[in-house]
């Protein structure tokens, strides 16, 4: 079929809201076309998307209600296939599976004669695989939904059959939330979120960590490192096992009550989901499981990741598609997790996976032969499937590409995703505390950087994440007061220059990435106050160290530490947006005032009028700055104010008073007082 001819439901809205991808209709409606044929065979062939999706049902060990056991694999490569484990006293072939056709294996276990599972709830299991040159192999169910690290000098992990009594299993007692309309998202670690050097568990996060999530006024968790990865330092991006949930943190049945507890307090879950490649583990991963070099990854160089040493998948298997595809509805329907961000989206997408890829966002880098339509479309289905079955999921994608059209519907041609990643905000930032003093920041740039995203596809703004945390990196805390913070964060200490600027800009920049940088917010663990140093995972590098891989939230209660104040700060920030909605309600802000030599920033969204001083010296009385709706204003949040750290320059008494005479683009005007280094709201209190 002519691609010209493929129908595209609703591809008119996405030219509506970007005429110049007309230019490349053809290969917008040619992408279509392969997602269409794709649904389309798998309507025909395995009953709907939605039956499709839920491989874990066949596949893998199971457990039937009759207490007899199913165990189905795919390995298309191999010449036979075992089951072995305690249950037989490790007998590496005296329980085949039968060949069936498409390379799937299959064994039916019976139940015991007093109907008990053959295999009982936590004893080892392993798949014996018998490649093609004869050679038995040991390997884990890629569908395994719980392994574990049998000890702590163990390298590799062991799975463990998971199948407790019924009066062991957590049965979900609260209600998903509704989907917010505008999402505060909080990145978190479930090892590093205490303050003991250990690996913290899924119910010291659930009864500790989540009250300070709610306490700060975020409305969203993002989970990293669930899916299991044997090596810890990863920060769970190198997956071995993607159906079990980390054993590390604790049982499936905790991590069950983390997320009930979150959905108790109406916080939605959302799972770091790693689809972009494998780790290359052969004994405790996917990697070779059928002892070919492909299986559930390309062969060869197109399926090696050369920065990343990891597997790629081939997004065009028919069983790749399945298991991904189960993998996370298996999230959803197990755990009750209500969405996902999807990391390496930009990897994905490009033959090149970005490598030596300086996007400049010619339209022509997103529809040539460098984009991968198979990973693409793979992306389409993930977001049809989601979106069909919970019409409240959330997807974000980790792209930093700018592919246009990502964020729109499949119906229209686009990839599906809800958000984007705004990762050029961060960047910018880093770049600014490393590089380029105060008095030469570019206001100009800065605004620019913060609202350049494409219309009508949500970006997820952020001013660090997990990647500004990890050793190698300084947090913006740490760029700001780096050394100090050890010394003169004390209330009793004095409050010297870096401290003070410090505090000051941490301040505004994460207020002003918060109003202006996207249609949702994102702050990683931690550093809401500033934590200090960095992200170090226990490694033969550091002696196998927990000392950096935790989150110290005793500084925050202390009182006697000045950490309250950023984090008050943030959770007032987080308040503001709950009230006013600027993040949800479709406005993407009216920049008025981007003066380069009084380095002031003046915007509004919804109604507020947020106001920035960036200069290190000077502050402004009487300053004049635009505002489109008449009335009287008054201070609703101040960067200064005495329980934030600040030196209380601004009266929070004074009523601010527009004048009936345009300015800076807006139709009337007012006149403030700016301190330097300040940042404040008004909002209209008549």
């Amino acid at each position: 079929m002519d691609q010209m001819q493929v129908e595209v439901p609703h591809i008119q809205s996405l030219f509506d809201s970007d005429g110049y991808l007309r230019i490349f209709e053809g290969e917008i409606r040619r992408r279509y076309g392969c997602f269409k044929d794709i649904v389309d065979e798998i309507d025909c062939v395995e009953g709907g998307i939605e039956k499709f999706s839920r491989g874990y049902e066949e596949f893998g060990i199971r457990v039937c209600s009759d207490g007899s056991v199913v165990c189905k694999e795919w390995a298309p490569a191999a010449r036979a296939l075992y089951l072995t484990g305690d249950f037989n006293g490790w007998n590496r072939t005296s329980h085949p599976y039968n060949k069936l056709d498409f390379g799937k294996w299959e064994l039916h276990l019976p139940a015991t004669v007093d109907g008990r599972c053959p295999i009982e709830h936590l004893s080892k299991v392993k798949v014996v695989v018998c490649t093609a040159s004869g050679e038995l192999m040991d390997r884990l169910s890629p569908w395994a939904s719980y392994v574990v690290r049998p000890h702590k000098e163990a390298v590799c992990f062991e799975q463990v059959l998971w199948n407790p009594p019924p009066n062991q299993k957590y049965r979900m007692r609260y209600k998903r939330p509704r989907r917010p309309r505008s999402l505060r998202i909080y990145e978190c670690h479930v090892g590093i979120a205490s303050d003991e050097p250990k690996v913290a568990s899924y119910l010291h996060f659930a009864d500790r960590v989540i009250p300070r999530i709610v306490q700060l006024g975020y409305n969203a968790i993002q989970l990293m490192a669930i899916m299991e990865h044997a090596y810890y330092a990863s920060f769970g991006y190198q997956v071995t096992s993607f159906f079990a949930a980390s054993s590390r943190y604790g049982t499936p049945e905790e991590l069950k009550y983390l997320v009930d507890t979150a959905h108790s307090q109406g916080l939605v879950v959302f799972l770091d989901v790693v689809h972009s490649h494998a780790s290359k583990n052969v004994l405790d991963g996917l990697n070779k499981f059928d002892g070919s070099n492909s299986c559930y990854f390309h062969d060869g160089g197109r399926g090696e990741h050369s920065l990343w040493d990891s597997r790629l998948f081939n997004y065009k298997s028919w069983e790749v598609m399945r298991f991904l595809l189960s993998n996370i509805r298996w999230y959803l329907e197990e755990y009750g997790f209500d969405g996902f961000r999807f990391d390496g989206v930009s990897s994905m997408l490009y033959h090149t996976h970005g490598i030596g890829h300086g996007f400049s966002g010619d339209y022509n880098e997103y529809f040539g032969l460098n984009t991968d339509t198979e990973a693409f479309n793979y992306l389409q289905l993930a977001n049809h499937l989601l979106h069909s079955v919970y019409p409240d999921v959330v997807t974000i994608a980790e792209d930093v590409s700018g592919m246009p059209g990502l964020c729109r519907p499949v119906s229209e041609g686009g990839g599906g995703f809800d958000y984007r990643l705004g990762m050029a905000i961060p960047d910018k930032w880093i770049e600014l505390l490393k590089e380029t003093p105060d008095e030469q920041w570019n206001i100009g740039n800065i605004v620019h950087t913060l609202t350049n995203r494409r219309y009508q596809e949500k970006t997820v703004a952020y001013a660090e994440s997990h990647d500004q945390a990890l050793v190698g990196d300084k947090t913006i805390a740490f760029w700001l007061m780096d050394k100090e913070m050890y010394d003169f964060m004390s209330v009793l200490s004095p409050l010297t220059g870096i401290i003070d600027r410090g505090m000051a800009l941490h301040k505004m920049i994460r207020l002003i990435t918060h109003a202006l940088g996207g249609e949702a917010y994102l702050n990683f663990i931690g550093n809401e106050f500033g934590h200090p140093e960095w992200l170090d995972f226990p490694r033969i590098g550091n002696n196998e160290s927990y000392h950096y891989a935790r989150r110290q939230f005793k500084l925050v209660d202390d009182d006697l530490l000045r950490y309250k104040f950023l984090y008050a700060f943030d959770s007032a920030m987080n308040r503001l947006e709950t009230k006013h909605g600027w993040l949800g309600s479709g406005d993407p802000g009216y920049v008025s005032c981007k003066h380069e030599d009084d380095k002031v920033i003046v915007f509004e969204r919804t109604s507020l009028i947020f106001v920035f001083n960036f200069h290190m010296s000077k502050s402004f009385t009487d300053y004049k700055i635009g505002i489109e709706a008449p009335g009287k204003y008054k201070i609703v949040l101040d960067s200064d104010a005495a329980e934030f750290g600040g030196h209380s320059r601004l009266d929070h008494s004074t009523n601010y008073f527009t004048f009936n005479e345009g300015y800076a683009g807006r139709r009337n005007h007012a006149f403030v007082y700016i301190p330097c280094r300040v940042a404040f709201v008004l909002a209209k209190s008549d």
